[in-house]
């Protein structure tokens, strides 16, 4: 194995689970994460001699990644879920495993661009401007985004919660 191929291993062994995990937020769905990641680490393979900047890695790789992500979205071979439906009558504690399993659920069901902004904003813990560059948008659309991925979330949960303010165990 030559030099280049060994940095990229080595990179590919230290970051691709934490890649895994961000493209699990967006999609909902290990197997499918695991297909971004790939194409992500992929194309940045293909690239490797040309990148300079080893220290910017992270962004570039999460770049991919989320445009590969809306890229499918936009093309329609995802399906989006629902979140709802008898399954949940009474709400878990936001703590559990179950709580974030129904807020995971509930995250499927926000649109893509605006569950982009939520991962990078509030996962990954990108600023406004970082995001902005990410996704080739302005900062105030990211603003928007989020504010609207947010009012979106409240919106799925509220009703899995709403018992539980009305007094109901």
């Amino acid at each position: 194995m030559g030099d280049r191929d060994a940095a990229f291993a080595e990179y590919f062994a230290a970051r691709s689970d934490a890649m895994r995990g961000t493209a699990y937020l967006l999609c909902g769905d290990w197997h499918r994460a695991e297909d971004l990641v790939q194409t992500a680490f992929t194309k940045l393979y293909l690239v490797w001699n040309r990148v300079s900047r080893h220290e910017v890695l992270d962004a570039y790789v999460r770049q991919i990644l989320i445009r590969s992500f809306l890229d499918e979205r936009r093309r329609g071979w995802w399906r989006r879920e629902r979140v709802g439906g008898d399954e949940a009558e009474r709400p878990a504690p936001p703590d559990s495993p179950e709580g974030r399993l129904v807020m995971l659920q509930a995250l499927a069901a926000v649109p893509p661009r605006q569950r982009a902004v939520l991962v990078l904003r509030y996962w990954e813990d990108l600023s406004v401007d970082e995001v902005a560059a990410l996704l080739g948008c302005s900062p105030g659309t990211v603003k928007s985004q989020a504010a609207r991925g947010l009012d979106t979330l409240r919106g799925l949960l509220e009703p899995a919660h709403s018992g539980i303010a009305q007094g109901e165990r």
